[in-house]
Order: structure tokens, then sequence, then C-alpha cells
């Protein structure tokens, strides 16, 4: 998703997604950023994942879950918020495997329980991504992979720019804004950091990177959204990595 900056004090708890979970899963489902850009990316990333064990990490509603599992994986997915679990069994069905655990926590699965893990615009929520990654790499087979979607570490720092702020690109810091949802304007707070410092993240967690992508937008969006689909041809939103134990 997109943010749009606003700057209203609201009563909200910023990333309090039971409180807004149904809207953003409407926002979500056919919009340019998730649904042209950064789930087709993490698909194409993917590859053939038939009969592959798959861990959705922050599962949210489950749109990527669904996609993965009608390309034959067998899934199981995570989220912090009840009410996104809620939606996602809507879609998923009651038979499917969901559990609310937080990443900042010890996950619920055994060793080496899955070959492979999505985690589709979710680190990006964390301050300290080291107990997190060596937690996806546990759970992780041998010869697992790990397939990360971040904001692009320039949107932090361009959009603040543009606000008239002088954003230091090599720190990490808190990211506080707000999204325009529909009628809706939601408190969001995101952690950015610089490219080396994730890069860091995924050796220090003992991780090898076999892939970094910036991905184009899916072509199918060009005719659906003309301004942004040119947009995002020339300046990436997103940041993509498969990474595998080493």
């Amino acid at each position: 998703m997109n943010p749009v900056p606003e700057h209203r004090a609201l009563p909200l708890r910023a990333n309090d997604y039971d409180s807004f979970a149904e809207v953003y899963t409407a926002e979500n489902e056919n919009n340019l950023y998730n649904a042209y850009y950064e789930r087709p990316a993490m698909l194409e990333l993917a590859g053939a994942v038939a009969g592959r064990r798959i861990l959705d990490a922050g599962c949210g509603s489950g749109p990527l879950f669904a996609a993965l599992r009608d390309r034959g994986a067998i899934v199981t997915g995570i989220d912090a918020s009840a009410a996104m679990l809620e939606l996602a069994r809507q879609r998923l069905g009651t038979e499917v495997e969901l559990r609310c655990a937080d990443l900042a926590d010890p996950l619920p699965f055994a060793d080496g329980e899955f070959d492979d893990v999505v985690a589709s615009l979710v680190l990006h929520y964390l301050r300290d991504w080291g107990p997190t990654l060596t937690e996806l790499r546990r759970v992780l087979t041998p010869g697992g992979r790990l397939l990360v979607s971040v904001d692009h570490p320039f949107v932090a720092y361009g959009m603040q720019r543009l606000a008239g702020q002088s954003p230091n690109y090599s720190a990490t810091y808190q990211w506080d804004f707000h999204w325009t949802l529909g009628d809706q304007t939601v408190p969001i707070s995101f952690w950015a950091r610089p490219l080396h410092a994730m890069t860091d993240a995924f050796t220090a967690a003992g991780f090898r990177i076999s892939t970094i992508s910036e991905p184009p937008p899916d072509p199918a969006a060009r005719d659906l959204f003309p301004e942004e689909y040119q947009a995002l041809t020339t300046a990436p939103c997103f940041l993509f990595f498969v990474l595998q134990p080493a």
C-alpha cells in the first residue's frame, strides 16, 4: 500500500489493524501497489510452489496465502491481528491453518517445519529484525527460502524530503505518518532503514542473499492506473529479497 501522508491527530493506536481491517482489505484487494505490483512480484520470485510447505508470516486477510494455495502450496498463515485473521478465514475457509502470532515473539513451530517463508510487507513494522530473522531461519528447512518484501529505503526518505524535512538515509529510525484508506485515515508507524542495514541483518541471522529485486508493476495495470503505473516504472516503491540459510 502506498501511504498518503496526513497530519491530523487521531485517537487510534498506530498499526492497530484490528481497527481498520475491513477497509484495509478492501483497499488492498485490487489496487495498483498490492494487487498489480507487490503480490505478482512475490509470486514470480516464489516460482513453482506445488507441494511446498509455506509459512505466510504476516498473512493479513490472506490474498497471498490464497494465491500460493491456488498454485498447490501447503500454506500456514500467522498474523498479529485477530480481525485480519477472521477476514482470512472468510476468504480461505475454516479448515486452513491460521494462528494469531506476533513476529516479534518466538514462533509456535518446530525447527525446519517449512520449505519457504514469505514475509510480505511486514518486516518494516519491526525495530529489531534480528530475533525475527533468527526465528524465520529456524523454522526453515536447510535448503529453504525466505522471500521478503519491504518498503524501498527511498520511500521514507523521499516522502520526508517532499514534506520539507531533512531525513538521514543512513540512519534507522521510526517513521510516523497516516494512511488514507477510503474515507478513513489511520496512523501508521514504520522503521525506515538503509539497504546496508537490511543486508547486514540478513547475514547476521545466518542467511545468504540469492536475489535482490526491484521489479516493475504488472503491465496489466498500465491502462487501469496510467499515472501511478508510469511513476512506479521509474521509482520503485518496494524492495524484494530471496534469502537462503547460509
